[in-house]
């Protein structure tokens, strides 16, 4: 019997958490895991008790055509990043994983060379989680040390994003 690897069984959980997302044009699940053991889980979406952009109909940063990676300020969500971190208290998170997958809503396909954006970058330094893996294909994902975020300052101005 082949059985899951545990990197890709979290990315698959994570994958099933962006379902809940409400975004039109990008849904993001993350979840945060220390010791094999299930810390908090995030999803995009409008903050509690505002519209969520598909009860609205319509994604603001859409409509105006804004480039991924800017203009957040724009944005109804938040970020699964942010959502999962809010959840947990900072001493489960520190030296915890956060695994994140995305996926674009018009092709459902996932989203080409995923990362978290600079203010989710920041609230994962300040969280004390210490990797990052985002999924690339199916089966294939990218291992990010926090660390190097760290001593890359310029990449914490630098990224597209969602």
């Amino acid at each position: 019997m082949d059985r899951r690897d545990k990197i890709n069984y979290y990315l698959d959980i994570a994958e099933t958490v962006l379902e809940r997302g409400t975004c039109l044009r990008r849904n993001y699940g993350s979840i945060i895991v220390k010791n094999d053991e299930i810390i908090s889980t995030g999803y995009t979406g409008a903050p509690r008790g505002r519209k969520n952009c598909n009860d609205l109909g319509f994604c603001k940063r859409e409509k105006l055509n804004v480039p991924r990676g800017t203009q957040y300020e724009l944005c109804r969500s938040v970020h699964s990043e942010a959502n999962a971190i809010i959840s947990a208290s900072r001493r489960d998170m520190i030296g915890a994983t956060l695994y994140l997958v995305g996926r674009e809503m018009k092709t459902k396909e996932l989203v080409k060379d995923a990362n978290s954006c600079t203010m989710c970058k920041r609230l994962i330094i300040n969280s004390g989680i210490e990797r990052v893996i985002i999924r690339d294909t199916k089966s294939e994902y990218r291992i990010i040390n926090v660390c190097d975020w760290i001593e890359d300052d310029d990449s914490l101005s630098s990224d597209l994003g969602y």
